[in-house]
């Protein structure tokens, strides 16, 4: 059975088809975003993209200040010896990461936030049709783009990182 967590996981895995004609800005959420799922995707589509939240450094490198923040105060309040808040890969939806192929569409871009949605495509046909978008928030911070927050379903049921986080806190 698959958890809200593994969905997380496979969406990030996936092989990178930009949403425009032309090559993204390396600035670009797109361009973020389809770096991310290419590196998720390599070999089988089952390595999973949890190097974008992997230690400190690479949440500072993807995420932004606020959701940095977030997380670290949700890792902090967890007891010692239990598994975090988070304990799938939220890019790939999924703990057993499966990205064939993916989609990257901006659906909303302003100047100094982004919606872009992510279509897994995986080697197995296990998912609804809805757990397969993966939305992310971004942010501009000091000239760059980063991921703000992270939204899907699972089984149907939606999540989003912010809110698992948050609501880890009132525990």
């Amino acid at each position: 059975m698959l958890t809200r967590r593994s969905l997380i996981a496979a969406s990030l895995l996936v092989a990178a088809k930009p949403a425009f004609a032309q090559a993204p800005a390396a600035s670009d959420p797109v361009f973020i975003l389809t770096a991310i799922y290419t590196r998720a995707a390599k070999g089988k589509g089952e390595g999973g993209a949890a190097f974008v939240t992997e230690n400190k450094a690479a949440k500072a490198k993807y995420l932004s200040k606020a959701l940095v923040a977030l997380w670290a105060k949700a890792d902090a309040h967890t007891p010692k010896g239990d598994v975090g808040p988070i304990d799938f890969d939220p890019v790939t939806n999924s703990q057993e990461p499966d990205v064939k192929s993916f989609k990257v569409d901006a659906e909303k871009t302003e100047a100094d936030k982004a919606k872009l949605a992510v279509t897994i495509t995986g080697h197995r046909n296990d998912r609804k049709p809805a757990d397969q978008i993966v939305r992310y928030d971004f942010v501009l911070e000091a000239g760059s783009w980063k991921i703000d927050d992270i939204k899907g379903s699972s089984d149907g049921e939606a999540w989003s990182i912010r809110k698992m986080l948050t609501d880890s806190l009132k525990n």
